[in-house]
């Protein structure tokens, strides 16, 4: 499956920065599968930029425990959305340098990150509703990882699997509603299950 990739896409011209989504839900093996790929790519000498979509939620006070309901809060209020489209996506192909906010989990602040874009670039995207409306236009090209939510669960450690409600009225939810509006399996270009 890689190997047909790269061979449509590893031999972009000098200059040419190609944009690649990994789209699935949580626990779905979307970081795993982009170990693999970079492995993959360092053998083909393609210069890589990585970036992993939750590095880049918003503080925990912007996105729990507001007037929302917490489905939408996961969904519509763990990114900033136009800020990401702005100062990420949209300048994807036009910036040697972006300047984002990136979170830190330990002190729940975002601290400004400069991540250098060489001219000629393979960028993966790796995250959760990457497909979203705002977003999805800046992929060249996007490869969903299905797994059923009865797998993913089983991922989860002991402990947060004994929080079922956050999953029933956070998670889950605004995974249903992913699904249901955005339709990620349909819009892909490659479906893969996992």
């Amino acid at each position: 499956m890689l190997e047909e990739l790269f061979d449509k896409n590893s031999n972009f011209e000098k200059g040419k920065i190609f944009i690649l989504g990994i789209d699935g839900l949580s626990r779905s093996g979307k970081t795993t599968f982009v170990k693999k790929l970079i492995n993959h790519l360092s053998e083909i000498d393609i210069p890589i930029c990585i970036f992993h979509i939750d590095d880049y939620i918003v503080e925990k006070k912007r996105r729990y425990n507001t007037e929302y309901e917490q489905w939408y809060e996961y969904y519509h209020l763990q990114w900033d959305v136009e800020y990401l489209k702005e100062n990420l996506f949209m300048k994807l192909n036009k910036s040697s340098e972006i300047n984002l906010y990136k979170y830190n989990y330990s002190t729940d602040q975002q601290e400004l990150q400069v991540v250098k874009i060489p001219k000629t670039c393979f960028i993966i995207i790796e995250g959760v509703f990457i497909q979203r409306g705002e977003w999805r236009d800046f992929f060249d090209y996007i490869i969903y990882l299905d797994c059923s939510r009865e797998k993913r669960f089983c991922r989860e450690s002991a402990d947060t699997q004994s929080n079922i409600e956050k999953f029933k009225n956070r998670y889950w939810k605004a995974e249903d509603y992913y699904e249901k509006v955005v339709k990620p399996k349909q819009q892909a270009n490659l479906v893969i299950e996992n």
